[in-house]
């Protein structure tokens, strides 16, 4: 591998060795560590759904209540609808023919099932993020978890050292793709009888209500 990893500290920008860097990053995640990792809004704290303990440690990481489930991340549109029990109806395929690979994160119901790490969630936030490195991923390991990169209730850093102050706990591997924006991704619920914007992100307001209306 051709790339520097001093305290798990990489850099992606410039860095020769992309698959090199996507190979390391599985490994960690799949021995149940958790990544910081840059995206097309913010920085995220990613994780396998399968282990336990890593979804426990974002929460640690973040303090967030344990009452708010993380939202998935997905590699593409196929992915979500062969991999995951989601009541993925015409207007979440609108939605994300439209917006995703991007900053669109997409809340549906979920039908039931007997996967372990969906178990007691009747609807979940999933996005496919407009960013290689995240979706290199996703299609290596199935649909991950993901959460921003900042403890609650807390403005998420614009860059992975600001988001390394800001948690409880560090990652077990750091990923730092300079700075990013920072704008939030749009969050639309079709788990409802008509959909809601809960929050307004990259994509504009009129952009969702143009598209649905």
């Amino acid at each position: 591998m051709e790339f520097e990893k001093e305290n798990n500290y990489i850099r992606l920008i410039g860095a020769a060795d992309f698959d090199g860097i996507v190979e390391y990053a599985v490994s960690i995640l799949r021995d149940g560590g958790v990544v910081l990792t840059p995206t097309d809004t913010v920085y995220g704290l990613i994780c396998i759904p399968q282990s336990a303990h890593a979804v426990q440690t974002i929460f640690e990481m973040k303090q967030r209540p344990l009452t708010q489930g993380l939202p998935i991340i997905a590699a593409d549109q196929e992915q979500v609808e062969q991999e995951l029990p989601v009541v993925w109806d015409d207007r979440a395929r609108l939605l994300a023919s439209h917006f995703w690979p991007g900053a669109m994160t997409i809340a549906c119901g979920i039908r039931e099932n007997n996967i372990a790490w969906l178990s007691g969630r009747d609807e979940a936030a999933i996005r496919v993020p407009d960013y290689l490195f995240v979706q290199e991923l996703a299609k290596k390991l199935g649909p991950l978890l993901m959460t921003s990169a900042n403890r609650h209730g807390v403005e998420t850093p614009h860059t992975a050292e600001g988001a390394l102050g800001s948690l409880a706990v560090r990652p077990a591997l750091v990923i730092d793709g300079g700075l990013l924006s920072g704008a939030p991704s749009t969050l639309v619920n079709v788990n409802c009888p008509e959909p809601v914007i809960e929050r307004v992100g990259s994509i504009p307001k009129t952009e969702i209500e143009r598209l649905l209306l």
